[in-house]
């Protein structure tokens, strides 16, 4: 009887972590490839989302902000695509130890999306078990973001890609399946630096707008959001799912 009940209650405190970890504000690791270290100081601190821009350069997949910043050597497969498959082969068929932990790949592609999505789709093809949840729960969603097909396009794409959605965009039951996320900058909302009250006019635009994403049951995300704890505070009150952070150490130990 005793083993039962030690049992039942590591049962349930799993449950609850569980539950604590699929709930509450999620951390999107904005500009991840800046960083000493893409990619793994994002994992470090359990980042839910995490960016890479492309540009197509010569038929590579670099990543970088801006064009005329982008190196040969810091491709897509170099810094997010190749790591993560090593790491899935170090832990057995997942991308971390942690069994509830699995990150989405954010992509926001830069260039044209129809002469991108050819390289895409083929460097994905390389290890698609590992980019697709469809058939494998553990897998990275890939999401797409930036220069995106256009709404009534998104359903001519494989379905182990998901989009990021956009608050002036309508969709219909089928297409609302492939928005992983609502995102949107909140300087069309208000520019309010994170000092301060936030105005209540602005306050009011907001909430209609997380609203509206709500009512489609999708998370919302902001950036160009002031990236600070009076910020993150203010989001996560205003009812914002997804911290849109640079700190992603700080922003995590916030939560």
């Amino acid at each position: 009887m005793k083993n039962i009940l030690v049992w039942v209650s590591l049962l349930l405190v799993s449950v609850t972590t569980q539950a604590q970890r699929s709930g509450g504000l999620k951390i999107h690791a904005h500009n991840d490839y800046e960083k000493p270290t893409p990619l793994y100081t994002a994992l470090e601190h359990r980042a839910d989302y995490i960016e890479a821009d492309v540009w197509l350069v010569d038929g590579k997949l670099l990543v970088a902000h801006e064009r005329t910043k982008v190196d040969p050597t810091r491709t897509l497969d170099s810094l997010y695509l190749n790591p993560i498959a090593r790491l899935f082969a170090q832990h057995k068929g997942r991308i971390s130890p942690d069994r509830n932990y699995a990150p989405a790949l954010v992509i926001d592609i830069k260039d044209k999306f129809e002469d991108v999505w050819p390289v895409l789709q083929t460097a994905l093809g390389r290890n698609i078990d590992l980019f697709n949840p469809l058939a494998n729960p553990l897998g990275v969603q890939v999401i797409i973001s930036g220069n995106r097909p256009r709404v009534e396009k998104m359903l001519d794409y494989p379905m182990f890609v998901q989009f990021d959605g956009r608050s002036t965009e309508i969709y219909d039951d089928e297409t609302n399946k492939r928005v992983a996320l609502i995102s949107d900058s909140f300087w069309n909302y208000s520019r309010w630096n994170g000092t301060g009250d936030l105005p209540d006019a602005d306050r009011e635009k907001l909430k209609r707008i997380i609203r509206r994403a709500h009512d489609q049951k999708k998370m919302i995300r902001f950036w160009a959001a002031p990236d600070s704890p009076d910020g993150w505070k203010q989001l996560r009150k205003l009812g914002v799912d997804v911290l849109n952070t640079d700190k992603v150490a700080e922003c995590r130990a916030f939560l």
